[in-house]
């Protein structure tokens, strides 16, 4: 029998605490704590706090995990560096040769592509970048300034060393076939702000300005198995790399460096590992002493996540793996337009009010997701600007995932137009966005390092497509798939407008735009 117990047996510091711990807790640790407080539970609870603690730390860029801002409060500055965008070509057909494996396919998928991204991860850290996000297969790197400027030559030699170790992910045999894995590097320095937003419920980490448009840019001018770099590098690099020009603004690194001038590591600053405190009071009031400190280190990266994730995360805590799975969610692409790029000519005093409309914008827009049952993932990158990653159906699918996100979609345009436009350089600002909706199956996984940088994130042509449609639309308006308009027509009015090239599709595809109704 379990012993008589009430929350008043509970001690006074984790009753107090017990709305905050809810969420950071796996439910049956949650109840075993309510039912039965004894130091043994209290113990389970410190040891799950300090495991989410290493989980989340490995989930953030460095200076998020290293100095994360109190809940809720805006936090923005000024950078000078270099970024690093790459591109992996051939991941979808792995994918889609994977998919009717079921979970078998997953396994064999993530343990690839886990080798990949803990390849170039390992490069990154040695190279003395820091990994700020994965965009699907891609990823972002900031290499910050030293005393000697040498951040430029850094991320190339980075690049470089990169693209040598992708010989390993070519001419993969595999049950389904031969497969092989490409990538495009492109690099550009600048100056760029970067920003935490958002509610203390969801927070999200930005980076704004034309800086880290160019950076896209260059990666997409790049070509497989090469680093392209942008005019303003190549002049920062001098004579230290040969450069062969690809246009007016871009050039291809030549690699001709031997193993030895390229090395393996530049001397740097290395990521910081977790610190683990010894815990020397394991009585109850000291263990629930250590509970309140853990809470107050856990909770502020927790917000960084949305709440199915983290829930996910708290729940597969213990085994440190979510299984992967390949599920059919519809996903949206939301283009902000206006607020990022407008960063770069505001006055100080500018500068604020544009950070914090950009706050307001994603804070209602991630309502607007979390009230629908969607996710909205993160704030990433194209060369248009920053972009919002959403999507219905990747953890628990619904029906109507896709009259969710459509709907989702409508009031996120009605959101940004009614946002009171800021100024920059003393000219009110136009603010306005673009959509696109795709759905199909993808592959959802923690993908990265297995005990290092990673993420939760979804991977496939549907995400590529959702993007893709948004460049294409023009401002305000939403575009669709011919699987989302077949998904919606009955009950939202939407107007064909013919097939389109996409990048990445070897015939035109039907594509609908989604109207208001009336």
């Amino acid at each position: 029998m379990l012993p008589p117990s009430s929350p008043d047996s509970l001690p006074k510091p984790l009753v107090d605490l017990e709305q905050r711990m809810r969420p950071l807790l796996p439910a049956s640790l949650y109840a075993a704590l309510w039912v039965d407080p004894t130091a043994d539970t209290l113990m389970q609870v410190f040891q799950h706090l300090r495991t989410m603690q290493q989980i989340l730390h490995d989930y953030m860029p460095r200076q998020v995990s290293e100095a994360p801002p109190l809940l809720g409060k805006l936090r923005y500055g000024w950078q000078e560096g270099t970024l690093l965008f790459t591109d992996l070509a051939g991941f979808t057909p792995l994918l889609e040769a994977n998919a009717d494996a079921g979970p078998e396919g997953a396994a064999a998928l993530l343990t690839l592509i886990n080798q990949y991204f803990s390849s170039m991860i390992e490069i990154i850290s040695k190279s003395g970048g820091d990994l700020l996000e994965f965009t699907g297969d891609a990823m972002l790197v900031q290499f910050l300034p030293g005393r000697d400027g040498s951040d430029a030559a850094q991320a190339v030699r980075a690049g470089l060393r990169m693209q040598r170790a992708m010989t390993q992910f070519t001419a993969l045999d595999m049950p389904q076939g031969q497969f092989s894995l490409e990538m495009r590097v492109g690099i550009h320095s600048g100056r760029f702000l970067t920003a935490d937003i958002g509610t203390p419920e969801r927070m999200g980490r930005v980076l704004l300005g034309k800086t880290v448009q160019q950076a896209k840019r260059a990666e997409s001018a790049s070509a497989v198995g090469r680093v392209c770099v942008s005019r303003e590098v190549g002049d920062r690099l001098g004579q230290e790399f040969p450069l062969q020009p690809l246009d007016a603004q871009h050039s291809l690194v030549i690699d001709q460096l031997s193993p030895e001038e390229l090395g393996e590591y530049d001397i740097t600053l290395p990521r910081r590992r977790m610190a683990s405190s010894m815990l020397m009071d394991r009585s109850i009031p000291g263990l629930s002493e250590e509970i309140q400190k853990s809470v107050g280190l856990v909770e502020p990266l927790a917000s960084y996540l949305p709440a199915p994730i983290l829930n996910l995360l708290v729940e597969c805590a213990a085994q440190r793996q979510i299984p992967p799975d390949f599920p059919t969610p519809t996903v949206v692409f939301v283009n902000l337009m206006g607020l990022p790029e407008a960063v770069d000519l505001a006055s100080p005093d500018e500068v604020d009010l544009l950070v914090r409309r950009y706050s307001q914008a994603f804070a209602l827009i991630h309502a607007s997701v979390r009230s629908r049952g969607g996710i909205l993932q993160k704030v990433t990158y194209h060369s248009l600007g920053s972009d919002m990653l959403v999507y219905f159906g990747a953890l628990g699918s619904h029906p109507e995932d896709a009259l969710r996100a459509a709907d989702m979609a409508l009031e996120v345009r009605q959101i940004v137009r009614q946002l009171a436009p800021p100024r920059s350089a003393g000219q009110p600002v136009d603010i306005a966005c673009r959509i696109g909706l795709d759905q199909g199956p993808v592959f959802a996984a923690e993908i990265g390092s297995p005990r290092a940088r990673r993420e939760f994130n979804i991977l496939g042509d549907p995400v590529n497509t959702a993007a893709r449609l948004m460049t294409l639309a023009s401002s305000g308006q939403i575009l669709l798939t011919e699987s989302v308009y077949r998904a919606i027509a009955p009950h939202y009015p939407c107007t064909p407008i013919g097939d389109l090239f996409l990048k990445g599709k070897t015939t035109p595809q039907p594509t609908f735009e989604l109207e208001s109704p009336i």
